[in-house]
Formats: C-alpha cells, sequence, structure tokens
C-alpha cells in the first residue's frame, strides 16, 4: 500500500517525512504541535504524569524526544479536567516536548471483574476507590485533548491472549467500530494527530482485515496493537511481517507496548517506527540494566567489590560517575538513589539503541548493525573482576 486515505479538514495535522530506507527500514521524521521527533524512536513512559524518579530534565537528557502518559491513569489521578485548568499535561509534568497518550483500554481490559463491555464503550470500576467510570471512544478522545496531548490514541479493546479466531474477530470489528467513532470525535488542529489501532491477535487475516478498516476511516498514524501479551517474539514477528506491508508508507507506524532490545531491532527491520515500553523503567527499579553485552542484575553479589563502571562504553551519568559495586550496594540496602541511577542508565541505553537504528538505516547497513547487536547480547556480561 502506498499512501493513507487523505484526512479531511484544513488542518494538517502532525507531519511525517521518510528521510532514508533501508529494506523495509524507515528513517524518518515526525513533527508535532511541541517539537520534532526523530524516527525510530523509543517514547518513554510516563504513566502518572512523570518517568518514576527522574526529573522531566533528566528524561531529556538521556535523548528522549517524546515520552508517553496514560490515560486510564491520569483520568482517575488528578483527573483530565483539572490538568487542563492547569495548563495542559505539558505544563504540568514540565516536560516541554511531544507526548503521545494511550486511550486506557489496555488498562481497563485488565481489570476483568470490575469492567464490562459493550458496543457504547467500557464502563468500569476505579482499582483506586472503586468508583465507576464509563469509557466510550468519545469520552477517550475527549479526555486525551484535554491533556492536551500530541497524539491521541483510538479506544480499542486489547484482545486477550490466547484468543479463538471468533473472539479475536468480534474483538477486532468492534475496535474497528470504535476507531470510526473517535474520527468523527477527534478535534482536527495543526500539529495534533489521531492513531489508529490494528487488532486481530496472532490471525493475519483479520489483521489485514483491521489495517484495511483503518486505512479506509484515515488516521494520521497506524499503530499495532495486542501484541507483547505472552505470544513470544517469533508469532510477534509472523503478525508483524503479515500487518506491516498493508499499513500506509505515508504515516508513521508504532508497535505497542514493545520491549526488549531485541524486540525493538526485529521490529525495525520490519519497518515500525516507533516504540513504547516500560521495561527500562521497571528493570532499573529492580537491579536490573540493559546493556551493549545484555541484561545485568546489579543485585548478583559478584558485583560486591566491583570498581569498574557498569558498561564503560555508555555516556551517561550512572555510569561515568559510579561503580557497580556502589550500584550493587545500593540495592541491597534500599536506598532509593539505586533505583534512580539505574532507571536513568537503562533509558540512556533504548535512547543510544534507537540513536545506532537511526544512523544504521541511513548508511543503509541495519542488517550488518543488527548481526552486530545480536553478537554483542550473546557475549554476555563481562566476567567479574
Amino acid at each position: 500500500m502506498s499512501e493513507a486515505t487523505p484526512l479531511p479538514g484544513d488542518n494538517p495535522g502532525i507531519a511525517f517525512d521518510l528521510l532514508a530506507e533501508d529494506g523495509a527500514a524507515r528513517r524518518g521524521l515526525l513533527t508535532t504541535a511541541h517539537g520534532p521527533v526523530q524516527t525510530p524512536a523509543f517514547m518513554t513512559v510516563g504513566t502518572a504524569g512523570t518517568v518514576k524518579g527522574l526529573t522531566s530534565e533528566a528524561v531529556r537528557a538521556s535523548g528522549a524526544e517524546i515520552i508517553l502518559g496514560n490515560t486510564y491513569h491520569l483520568m482517575l489521578r488528578p483527573g483530565a479536567e483539572r490538568v487542563a485548568r492547569l495548563g495542559g499535561l505539558h505544563r504540568f509534568m514540565n516536560w516541554p516536548g511531544p507526548i503521545l497518550t494511550d486511550s486506557g483500554g489496555f488498562q481497563v481490559m485488565s481489570l476483568q471483574e470490575l469492567r464490562k463491555i459493550t458496543e457504547e464503550g467500557v464502563t468500569f470500576r476505579s482499582h483506586f476507590d472503586g468508583e465507576r467510570h464509563d469509557l466510550t471512544p468519545e469520552r477517550a478522545v475527549e479526555i486525551q485533548e484535554l491533556l492536551d496531548a500530541d497524539i491521541t490514541m483510538v479506544l480499542d479493546e486489547c484482545t486477550p491472549f490466547p484468543a479463538g479466531e471468533g473472539e479475536a474477530r468480534e474483538s477486532m470489528e468492534r475496535s474497528m467500530r470504535w476507531a470510526a467513532r473517535c474520527r468523527e470525535a477527534f478535534t482536527r488542529r495543526p500539529g495534533y494527530g489521531l492513531f489508529g489501532i490494528v487488532q486481530g491477535s496472532v490471525y493475519p487475516d483479520l489483521r489485514l482485515a483491521s489495517a484495511a478498516a483503518l486505512t479506509a476511516i484515515g488516521f494520521d498514524g497506524y499503530a499495532v496493537g495486542g501484541l507483547a501479551v505472552g505470544e513470544g517474539q517469533e508469532a510477534m514477528f509472523e503478525v508483524l511481517d503479515a500487518t506491516v506491508p498493508a499499513l500506509p508508507t505515508d504515516r508513521p507506524r508504532y508497535l505497542m507496548g514493545v520491549g526488549k532490545p531485541a524486540d525493538i531491532v526485529g521490529a525495525v527491520q520490519r519497518g515500525i517506527d516507533m516504540f513504547d515500553c516500560v521495561l527500562p523503567t521497571r528493570s532499573g527499579r529492580t537491579g536490573q540494566a540493559f546493556t551493549r553485552r545484555g541484561s545485568v542484575n546489579l543485585r548478583n553479589a559478584r558485583h560486591m567489590e566491583d570498581s569498574r563502571p557498569l558498561d564503560p562504553d555508555c555516556p551517561c551519568p550512572t555510569c561515568a560517575d559510579h561503580s557497580r559495586a556502589y550500584l550493587h550496594h545500593l540495592f541491597r540496602v534500599k536506598e532509593m538513589l539505586g533505583p534512580i541511577l539505574l532507571t536513568r542508565h537503562n533509558l540512556y541505553y533504548y535512547q543510544e539503541l534507537m540513536a545506532g537504528l537511526r544512523q544504521a538505516i541511513e548508511e543503509q547497513r541495519l542488517d550488518d548493525f543488527a548481526a552486530d547487536f545480536a553478537q554483542q547480547q550473546a557475549a554476555g556480561d563481562l566476567p567479574a573482576l
């Protein structure tokens, strides 16, 4: 497929320019109301208006250009209307750059016994205080506009895994009807965009039907949802192989909730432009670091007297100023500085990985980059001193 269905209205929304290609991989520039984003891009997750443990300045210093906020959590606390009265999410959390907000569908679907799905939307009870809420496609869009998100996501039903083909079809088709309602509710304005979400579980025919339905509606970007939910990397890549070629080439493509570094490299090779995942921040809080030679558990006793930096080639302040022994000590005594320093390192690592992928695409050597990446990861961490 070449280009998307033209979008209605006079306002151009967000802009996406392809700068280079290497096979299916793309190097691009996404321009939003709050600034540009170089792609392929990794969006750091700031669920409740904060990247846990870090200031916005520290997140920006890692190389992040865009962050993700969570509609579900922000609608419950402090409330979308309150954030709007306080000047929007950018001012509220002191993040001047672009923000993408997910629609809350994934979080609501995970509530299980606390929610009910109908054609109208989702009725659920807050896991904080039990208060009842109704989340319709129209309300999901309204909340994200109140937050002043540069990129709004449609409300979708995240199909559980595993799911039979009939269940997956019913779920996908409902999501497509909701997507059309989101398109009608969205206020088009310069620098702001709405992304559709492809569903269909692991069934290629359903994924293609979903992609076709979304393209016919017309969106500023297209996400692939419902993956990284237990299907495994091989199945995820098979879904991408079937789905991505059916998406418009002139719009950004976003793989939601992914993921591990190897997942990102493989997805970029298949034409994905944008990613988000809690993994680098969550792992940072539990003592797991990502490095060029694979993951490292700083709680392991072998680091107790290791004076080396975590990764000697990493430019982050954690590696420049602190030893493995010190990081191990912080986690052992449960000092809050440990998770802060390791989260900061992990964000630098992810942004360095994305910068390397962008450069490799520009230089037409992505396959070599991917091979070198896999070899280094397989080599494992350096032995203890």
